[in-house]
């Protein structure tokens, strides 16, 4: 199973140093990816800058947006946006996209809402067009304006959907390549259960492969981690209500050795193919404890 890291973009003290030690120490470890996620509202750096910035700093591992809350962007951009990444990067750039689930970040860049996922449906569509060289509208050439470009280095660059209900899975099937199901607490079972119902909705779909599945959840292997990732839970989840923020943070598991090597070897042996890993915090000690885990423990 491939190990992939989430930059930590909602820590106030990831600078610039801060940043490039951590995007060289992944790219020289056992890593597969590094990704970033995307949020409007709070304090968070800036997702498609965090991404080109990784792209400079690395040689090897893949760069992927995870993830891209596609409904609040317009089409063609992003695919400008993402092909360029993948130019930057030599090739390395595997998309996720999702709706996402904060309305006031959808209000504060003027985006509507409502009708989400229908709409990325139809901009999954239009992104693989304007990547294939299709005009961005019809009559473009009458207006002097051909392709958009960048043509991307990969003539097929990978879209995980990021859901993990049983109707968003089944809008997926019709387009994406394969599935990011978060299973915020690293829970196996619930990794799984996303996993069987991600290949049903491919097969019901007709498709003739299964999906590619990836799985996800927080962690900390920081000093004092316990207390760090069940603040950073709390925090991230407190647009939802303070009481369901701290129920959840409250059962969060994955701050020593021994926890994480539970979830990783269990999500493992559900024949997950890949595992992204998302800090409480910017400390370095983040990646260097888990590399050192996961040689230790032979998972890598």
């Amino acid at each position: 199973m491939k190990i992939s890291l989430c930059l930590p973009y909602m820590e106030r003290d990831f600078k610039r140093k801060e940043i490039k030690a951590w995007c060289e120490a992944v790219d020289k470890g056992p890593f597969h990816a590094i990704s970033c996620g995307e949020r409007i509202t709070d304090y968070t750096l800036e997702m498609r800058n965090m991404l080109a910035f990784a792209a400079a700093c690395t040689e090897r591992v893949r760069l992927v947006p995870s993830l891209y809350v596609l409904p609040m962007h317009n089409a063609v951009w992003a695919a400008k946006e993402i092909a360029t990444l993948d130019v930057l990067s030599e090739g390395r750039v595997t998309l996720t996209v999702g709706v996402g689930g904060r309305e006031a970040d959808y209000k504060a860049v003027g985006a509507e809402f409502a009708k989400r996922h229908a709409r990325m449906d139809e901009q999954v569509s239009i992104m693989r067009s304007i990547w294939a060289g299709e005009p961005p509208f019809e009559g473009a050439e009458l207006l002097g304006a051909g392709e958009v470009g960048p043509k991307p280095v990969q003539t097929h660059i990978p879209i995980l959907a990021g859901v993990m209900g049983e109707k968003p899975m089944a809008r997926a099937a019709k387009w994406a390549d394969g599935v990011y199901a978060f299973a915020m607490g690293g829970d196996v079972g619930l990794t799984e259960y996303f996993k069987q119902l991600a290949e049903a909705k491919w097969q019901t779909a007709g498709r003739e492969n299964p999906p590619y599945f990836a799985g996800g959840f927080w962690y900390s292997l920081a000093d004092n981690s316990e207390q760090i990732l069940k603040e950073y839970v709390f925090h991230y989840l407190r647009t939802f209500g303070d009481a369901h923020a701290k129920s959840t943070a409250d059962t969060m598991t994955r701050f020593n050795e021994v926890s994480m090597f539970e979830a990783i070897q269990g999500i493992q042996n559900t024949g997950c193919e890949e595992i992204y890993l998302v800090p409480a915090s910017a400390s370095i000690d983040e990646v260097t404890r888990l590399e050192s885990l996961l040689v230790k423990k032979g998972l890598v």
